[in-house]
């Protein structure tokens, strides 16, 4: 009965972004207030606990735009500098073989891309440029869609999985710390969860590089051939080693902030190379027929502007991003080796100290530690790298404001909302045993039990299907997950991983990434047939990492918390 009433916040979000469409915007802050009502009803919370949750919620939420705004203004002041144009252009004369191009460009970029911005810009980036090098562009829209999966959990220098790790850390402490959260294993968990859902992606990659290319030869290939794709699996398969190896070795030792970043970097100059002298090319190159021969459901129906010429050197468009990959290893690794500069750069914060001066909580950020503000000064540093005009700057902040304030709004309330469903019970005169998000929890474990590994991931799936961001289902599923893999006695890093990675894979069908795809190849319209053609991709991966979880939690066996 209480589970169903805690439910109902989450139940009423869920219909309408998926019922009536609204954007997580509008939906949130209403689920926000929603579950407010229920708290002060069933749950008996004080005004002042509500608000005090709220704002810390908001504060918290802050510390993740920061870095949300931060990747998404260095992308904007390259593409106004001319280097993303540069970059753009480094894959001209690469190889005519559709089905490599398709690897290179719509999985290796678009995660070079994903890794360093995150929040939709693979599809802005990557499918116009597959359109550019000759791909129809719905095939371009489809293609950059199912390859944003594996490096969305570590995408914005691992804003995904660093929010469900915060969105956990305090339950992850209590039972591993007695609550202190600057315990060492606390941290160590957070790792164990970088590491766990890497595995997991690492073995994915194999599946959707070689999946995508047979769609894309079935659909859009001169002979509709699924396997058509059999010749490119060779160079898949290349592929994945080479992500993976960087990938995985990221993932263990320094943390997720690099993952796709570097992984991504590295094997995006290896293919390049590598397929330029012809190496594991297919012999018979495969091109898409005469444009006169396309479907006209392929096309675009508006015009889409081909990428800009520019003649800046590739070392210096890259040299943003190298600066940032140096200043984000240096960090890392220094701090884990326990270097005491940078140990002291983690634990300087700013904020309210131990005062409890929000209605008697606290909120304290690391701010010299934020990934976010590493970016803002590389893009400051950047105007005078590339010599940048103030027209081109402004445009470029004035860009990223705008993409940020949508994210802005559902972020804060839904961490605000994920406060409240944690802390209901907090405070006297609470007439149930545990807050609304146990109880919730404890519902899912009387319904699944053992078998909930299974639904984990498409709880994930179905958050970011909801509100178009692998961040923003962690924020609201991530505790849920967690409170459940303790109830049914299911390793918690198990279950916040496939949490994780099913927010991840939703991404390819996600209404808001699908919307932005449509729009930056011009094939509004197509949404429908573009959702119905990543269900089943999404679904397998979805089945794939459940069974490479599965064996994950075999061979670690008591081990795992």
């Amino acid at each position: 009965m209480y589970a169903l009433i805690a439910f109902i916040p989450l139940l009423v979000t869920i219909v309408l972004m998926i019922g009536f469409n609204w954007p997580a915007k509008r939906a949130l802050p209403l689920a926000w207030l929603l579950s407010m009502i229920v708290a002060a009803i069933f749950w008996k919370m004080s005004v002042k606990n509500m608000i005090a949750y709220t704002i810390t919620g908001f504060l918290s939420a802050f510390e993740t735009l920061v870095i949300i705004f931060g990747a998404i203004l260095i992308m904007n002041t390259l593409s106004r500098s001319g280097a993303m144009a540069a970059i753009n252009g480094m894959f001209k004369g690469v190889t005519k073989d559709i089905r490599i191009l398709a690897v290179i460009i719509g999985f290796t970029f678009g995660a070079f891309i994903e890794g360093a911005a995150g929040f939709g810009t693979p599809a802005a980036l990557a499918a116009p440029l597959l359109i550019s090098v000759g791909f129809p562009p719905l095939a371009a829209a489809i293609v950059a869609l199912e390859y944003n999966s594996v490096p969305v959990c570590y995408g914005a220098v691992g804003t995904p999985t660093n929010t469900a790790f915060t969105t956990v850390r305090d339950a992850v402490a209590g039972i591993i710390a007695n609550g202190d959260i600057a315990d060492p294993a606390v941290e160590a968990w957070k790792m164990d969860l970088t590491f766990t859902t890497a595995i997991c992606h690492a073995v994915g990659i194999f599946f959707i590089t070689i999946f995508g290319v047979g769609i894309l030869c079935k659909m859009f290939g001169p002979n509709k051939k699924f396997s058509d794709c059999v010749p490119a699996i060779p160079f898949c398969i290349f592929t994945g080693v080479v992500f993976d190896v960087v990938y995985l070795a990221i993932a263990k030792f320094i943390g997720p902030e690099l993952v796709s970043l570097v992984a991504a970097l590295v094997t995006l100059v290896v293919t390049i190379i590598t397929s330029k002298a012809g190496f594991l090319i297919p012999k018979t190159p495969l091109e898409f027929e005469n444009k006169d021969k396309w479907d006209k459901s392929w096309l675009s129906t508006t015009e889409v502007p081909e990428p800009k010429v520019s003649d800046m050197p590739l070392a210096k468009a890259f040299t943003p991003y190298i600066i940032i990959i140096l200043i984000l290893v240096i960090t890392r690794v220094c701090q884990n080796r326990g270097v005491a500069l940078f140990n002291s750069m983690k634990t300087f914060t700013i904020g309210t100290g131990a005062s409890g001066i929000i209605l008697g909580l606290n909120w304290n950020w690391a701010v010299l530690w934020s990934p976010g503000i590493v970016f803002i000064l590389v893009a400051l540093l950047t105007i005078a790298i590339h010599g940048m005009k103030s027209d081109e700057v402004k445009g470029a902040w004035k860009d990223t404001g705008t993409m940020v304030k949508g994210a802005a709004i559902a972020l804060l309330f839904g961490v605000a909302m994920v406060n409240i469903f944690r802390y209901t019970n907090v405070g006297e005169g609470c007439p149930m045993d545990g807050s609304m998000l146990y109880v919730m929890a404890l519902g899912l474990a009387k319904i699944f039990q053992g078998a909930y590994i299974i639904i984990a991931p498409i709880i994930g799936v179905l958050g970011a299907f909801m509100s178009g961001s692998n961040t923003v289902s962690n924020t609201l599923f991530s505790s849920l997950q967690f409170e459940t893999a303790t109830l049914v006695a299911i390793p918690q890093v198990c279950i916040v991983a496939l949490q994780n990675l099913g927010g991840a894979i939703g991404n390819m069908v996600c209404v808001n990434n699908v919307v932005s795809a449509t729009a930056t190849t011009g094939t509004v319209g197509n949404e429908g047939k573009i959702i119905k053609t990543n269900a089943l991709p999404c679904f397998l991966y979805c089945v794939l990492v459940v069974v490479v979880m599965l064996l994950v939690w075999k061979v670690g066996g008591k081990t795992m918390l």
